[in-house]
């Protein structure tokens, strides 16, 4: 089993920055691919970032150049950077352990997920 919690989220204002993190425990291996996925009221859960066992990284286009995912292994903790937040930003924001070492875009994909951390950006 493995356990994940997601901590750092909170209200912040358009443009302001935040990093939220997720702890990893349980049977952990550096060799399985992370993920941040997030949801909105009235919404399905949307893709944010991946990072695979190499540490290679993609995003979503509505991210990409904002958020920064990273990995430290021997922390065992997985990082989001969010940065020039905006209001359509505002979700619950869930770290997810991918079913191999190369994750992917697909919640089917993952198979430990955290409780999620919210994150409200005003305008």
């Amino acid at each position: 089993q493995v356990q994940l919690v997601e901590s750092g989220g909170g209200l912040v204002q358009a443009g302001d920055s935040l990093r939220l993190s997720c702890a990893a425990s349980g049977r952990t291996s550096s060799s399985y691919a992370m993920g941040w996925f997030r949801q909105a009221p009235g919404k399905d859960r949307e893709f944010v970032a991946g990072i695979n066992w190499r540490s290679n990284t993609n995003y979503a286009d509505s991210v990409k150049g904002r958020f920064t995912i990273s990995r430290d292994n021997v922390k065992n903790t997985l990082y989001l950077q969010m940065n020039s937040l905006k209001p359509e930003d505002t979700a619950n924001y869930y770290c997810a352990r991918s079913r191999d070492s190369f994750g992917g875009s697909s919640s089917y994909g993952y198979d430990y997920w955290g409780q999620g951390t919210q994150v409200t950006v005003s305008s």
